[in-house]
């Protein structure tokens, strides 16, 4: 290339500068926020089904009902004890659209434009401390986080994330100059932040403290925070003194106002447990953002006084809301009942810790001295250590705890589990050594590392072995098999009254969940005979009469159809199935009756429940047959198992198992003088797995998979 042509390429170079620079800054985040809404929306489209049981249900339930009635309802029961924004935003979907799946899809659509909004308050927040292009790249790391895979479900994460960065935004800029309007607009933020989600309690003693912190950080007398903030503190007591005398006065609990989340403050707490589960987030925090944007937080926090006014007022806000909220989810992390690293509730304060890896690059927020960033880089390199990998990269990670999937992958390809713990320190300190080492032009480098990071972890948390694609996949093989989701509303019109049983030998709750979700037709479930409940929501209680027949209250149990497990044949013809779960579906316009009944049987098939003996019992017998579908399981019993069948101790029927694959055994059946058939099915021997199987933490003694019922007349 000559001289000629060199110079060319730069003025290029530079001409194509000036008009990216020339742009707007709000087309710009435009830009990045239709982008985030494309990339969300597709991956969104690689979620199956529902799979974060039962808060999609919840959320799906409320939707659905408030497009259809304007009504908070669960299974037609009212539910006010959840948030109302996020199921009124997306209520259009169920709105728009008859068909469930296409609902779904929208669901997700909407979703993806709600988390991806974040950029816009995220841009805001950067801008009270940096200049417009890094604000940008701040806006763009904000939609980059791996939490952002939460678009694909229908939680509520979608909504509180953008409401969450906006109080933060509207906290820094009150912080600086509180007007009265700032401070009602932050209260307002965060009012509505709480009734998307009641974690957002937290904010309110942020709010709080920030002020007094403000005060000592730049040495002012702490009695000018009251006069200066008055009207936020006086909006906080006052609506605290109304929210307890309201309550009061209607015979209530003050923790009723935490709706669903009662459970949460009614819990018994330690000062031990807490703090242990807080240094376990702060560390897990620190993993999550990729160690170098935690350590530039980390130096902003130690040296607020070396900022200007505008990063003295982000450093007091990102640290006062960061310890509340921090402090709120380990508390509940460390109920015996959570017991877990509940990243996808503090993941919110990303921002910030992206904000303060950026500022690096200039001026002004982040300090340049020696001694706070070598202990920030100590701090941020040495606190993943303290995270029990071994205990907390399980199952619950996958929904929960998404920077541990990528380490459960290294367990999986590199390392041994007890190895992991040091393999994240020897990272951790690389990544904190190139935080001090890296020369301040070279700044940008730290970012776009992180980008990098982001982007990995997110490809393993979607796509990887443990990753919530598959999880989407397995939830919606569980539930349902059949070709098309709305199975039974292809089968019975979305207007139709479907009614799902639940008598303890469904599969698993799945067939339930999923069948609910995707049909517009299931409407109730009953509870039959105090069966183990498939999930905490709803359910109407029922009781078998001797006839079979279903009651509530004294009186019969109508219904137009029916949808129960194979294992359970209801009076009435059955017009549909499927197979591969194992749900039947039956027209029976009038009273429910169940004809057949099963018992010995846990939910995933295996006899045991009772010992060696399944009882097969039919009503308004009249004879017949019934053909049994029976399997073994070759590492639990490498020779055949046998199988007697007996009526009245008569041996009616004998069959052998084999290692591999089904065998069918056909009994005949002989009523009583009361019209019933029974049947006991007595398996040859049981084992239990924990003691057979290495790695097995079943200690049930099991015997054999009892598949399918069939009444042959």
């Amino acid at each position: 290339m000559g001289a000629g042509e060199g110079e060319g390429a730069i003025s290029a170079v530079t001409a194509a500068r000036a008009r990216a620079l020339a742009i707007p800054a709000a087309v710009w985040v435009a830009a990045i926020v239709g982008v985030s809404i494309a990339v969300r929306a597709a991956l969104g489209g690689r979620m199956a089904a529902p799979w974060i049981m039962v808060d999609e249900i919840v959320y799906s339930e409320l939707a659905k009902n408030v497009a259809a009635h304007g009504q908070f309802l669960v299974r037609g029961v009212p539910s006010n004890g959840y948030g109302f924004v996020y199921p009124l935003l997306i209520a259009p979907a169920w709105r728009l659209f008859g068909s469930i799946p296409a609902a779904y899809t929208a669901a997700k659509t909407i979703n993806a434009v709600l988390m991806s909004l974040t950029a816009v308050p995220a841009y805001l927040l950067a801008r009270r401390v940096l200049q417009a292009r890094l604000a940008l790249f701040a806006a763009a790391l904000s939609v980059l986080v791996p939490s952002m895979l939460y678009t694909g479900m229908l939680m509520t994460e979608n909504a509180f994330y953008p409401l969450f960065v906006l109080a933060a935004y509207l906290l820094v800029r009150m912080l600086e100059r509180p007007t009265a309007l700032l401070q009602v607009a932050l209260l307002a933020v965060c009012g509505i932040a709480f009734e998307c989600r009641a974690q957002a309690v937290a904010l309110f003693p942020a709010l709080a403290c920030a002020p007094f912190l403000l005060a000592l950080v730049e040495r002012q007398g702490l009695r000018t925070a009251p006069r200066r903030f008055a009207v936020l503190y006086g909006i906080i007591v006052g609506g605290a003194a109304l929210a307890v005398l309201g309550t009061a006065a209607r015979g209530r609990s003050p923790l009723t106002l935490l709706g669903a989340y009662r459970a949460a403050a009614s819990s018994t707490y330690t000062v031990s447990g807490v703090s242990r589960f807080f240094l376990y987030h702060l560390a897990e925090l620190d993993l999550y953002l990729g160690i170098l944007p935690f350590a530039a937080l980390a130096a902003l926090w130690l040296a607020p006084r070396q900022s200007s006014a505008a990063g003295r007022a982000f450093a007091v806000a990102s640290l006062s809301v960061s310890v509340w909220l921090l402090a709120e989810v380990s508390a509940f992390a460390s109920a015996s009942y959570v017991n877990r690293i509940e990243e996808r509730n503090m993941f919110y304060l990303a921002p910030f810790a992206l904000i303060a890896v950026l500022a690096l690059a200039e001026e002004g927020l982040v300090t340049r001295a020696r001694r706070p960033l070598l202990l920030a880089a100590g701090v941020a390199g040495v606190l993943p250590f303290f995270i029990p990998y071994t205990r907390f990269i399980t199952t619950s990670a996958v929904s929960d705890t998404f920077a541990l999937l990528p380490w459960w992958w290294a367990q999986d390809h590199l390392i041994h589990l007890p190895q992991v713990r040091y393999a994240a320190l020897g990272v951790s300190l690389a990544a904190a050594a190139l935080f001090l080492a890296l020369p301040r032009r070279y700044a940008l480098v730290l970012p776009a590392l992180v980008a990098l990071y982001f982007l990995g972890t997110t490809f393993v948390v979607e796509n990887g072995r443990h990753g919530i694609h598959k999880a989407t996949l397995g939830s919606l093989y569980a539930g349902i098999q059949s070709p098309h989701p709305d199975w039974i509303d292809r089968t019975v019109g979305r207007n139709a009254s479907v009614a799902v049983l639940w008598t303890g030998t469904m599969p698993s709750p799945y067939p339930v969940w999923e069948n609910e979700f995707f049909n517009r037709s299931v409407r109730t479930v009953y509870d039959v005979d105090g069966a183990q409940r498939p999930d905490p929501l709803p359910e109407t209680n029922v009781s078998r009469e001797p006839d079979g027949e279903l009651a509530s209250g004294g009186r019969p149990v109508i219904a137009s159809y029916v949808l129960a497990s194979g294992t359970t044949e209801i009076a009435g013809t059955r017009i549909a199935q499927d197979r591969g779960v194992g749900v039947d579906l039956y027209r029976v316009d009038g009273p429910i009756v169940i004809l057949s009944h099963v018992t010995g049987l846990y939910q995933d098939t295996w006899s045991g429940q009772t010992g060696r003996t399944v009882t097969y019992q039919r009503v308004e017998c009249t004879g017949g047959r019934v053909e049994v579908k029976l399997q073994g399981d070759a590492q639990l019993f490498p020779t055949p198992q046998t199988v007697v069948a007996t009526e009245v101790g008569a041996v009616v029927g004998r069959t052998t198992i084999p290692v591999n694959g089904p065998k069918w055994l056909t009994v005949p059946l002989h009523p009583a003088a009361n019209g019933r058939c029974v049947v006991e099915f007595t398996v040859g021997r049981t084992r239990v797995p924990a003691r057979v199987e290495r790695g097995s933490v079943d200690t049930r003694a099991l015997g054999a998979h009892f598949l399918t019922f069939d009444y042959l007349p």
